[in-house]
């Protein structure tokens, strides 16, 4: 069974990487096959923002958004219903 953000439901291999501590932005980053810096690229943000967001020091809603929009997902895909989930 898949673990849901909000009304999506997350791929198997990001669910696993999740239970084992992963981030849920390098989660999917890694998901879809994205350096650091081509994701930053990909939603606007410099990569220390994108390193800072993975370490869970950074959980600004908007932009997960702006990261979730640039993988061509739901907004509220970086959002579990426990946050504790977000860090790493």
């Amino acid at each position: 069974m898949n673990k849901t953000a909000g009304d999506y439901s997350l791929p198997e291999t990001v669910s696993t990487a999740l239970a084992n501590g992963t981030n849920i932005v390098r989660a999917f980053r890694e998901q879809f096959g994205y350096s650091i810096e081509d994701l930053a690229v990909a939603c606007g943000l410099t990569s220390l923002e994108i390193e800072t967001i993975e370490s869970g020091q950074n959980l600004d809603p908007h932009k997960l958004e702006r990261i979730a929009h640039a993988l061509g997902l739901p907004s509220n895909a970086m959002i579990l219903e426990d946050p504790k989930r977000l860090s790493a």
